[in-house]
């Protein structure tokens, strides 16, 4: 069964991933068969106990750790077939995807802005155009005035703010974010969450998002439960 969105473009489709750890005796499948599509301007919640293999998933699907077995096509270019990568992942991930953990991550000596600038900078963007995207960004995500402060001058959900601004700067298909408000109160972890919803219906990127966090579904298009490596449908 493949889990699907509406008649949108897809921002990312998967077929069959399978997850295999070690042979044998010490096998371990912890990914099943997944079947997904994700449609452009869509943010998905995805539930399910720890193992159930959801991190395992966003690795995958994030180019990071790639299934045993398997199909990935993001913005309609296949990128993997099992373990074969069929474009250079490294520079794929840099202009197609973006990353949110459940830690900003932030580079310590760099303000807010350049934190954002970087991400463009390493991909031969030019400093001043580089700054001005990073600028434009922080004030759609609500910290313009903090532009200038280093990450230990923020809150916890500024920070996430300034991480959500770098994930979004080079105009990344998809966003895969991984339980980005585990540190946050429930205020600001519900802030987090309309971001995403923000950021996927105003930008029209995928955005995917692993959480325990029951307080906020009612922000997500679609939730997605993981059981035993296997995807089932969440709520509409």
């Amino acid at each position: 069964m493949c889990i699907t969105a509406n008649n949108r473009s897809p921002a990312i489709e998967v077929f069959n991933l399978t997850k295999i750890y070690g042979r044998g005796n010490t096998e371990v499948v912890a990914m099943k068969d997944v079947n997904l599509r994700v449609a452009e301007g869509e943010v998905i919640a995805l539930l399910g106990p720890s193992g159930a293999g959801k991190s395992t998933l966003l690795t995958a699907m994030g180019l990071i750790n790639p299934p045993t077995s398997g199909r990935i096509i993001i913005g309609g270019m296949p990128v993997l077939d099992g373990p074969r990568p069929l474009v250079d992942l490294r520079s794929f991930r840099r202009h197609h995807l973006g990353f949110v953990f459940q830690k900003a991550n932030l580079i310590p000596f760099l303000n807010a802005a350049q934190n954002v600038q970087v991400a463009l900078e390493i991909n031969d963007v030019p400093p001043r155009p580089a700054r001005h995207r990073a600028l434009e960004l922080l004030d759609y995500l609500g910290v313009a005035d903090r532009a200038n402060n280093l990450p230990e001058a923020l809150s916890g959900g500024q920070q996430q703010r300034v991480a959500v601004a770098r994930a979004l700067a080079n105009e990344p298909e998809l966003i895969l974010a991984d339980e980005p408000t585990a540190a946050l109160d429930s205020h600001r972890g519900r802030q987090v969450m309309e971001l995403f919803r923000k950021v996927a219906h105003e930008r029209g990127a995928g955005v995917i998002v692993v959480t325990h966090d029951q307080r906020a579904l009612d922000v997500f298009d679609r939730t997605l439960e993981m059981e035993d490596g296997q995807l089932k449908d969440g709520h509409p």
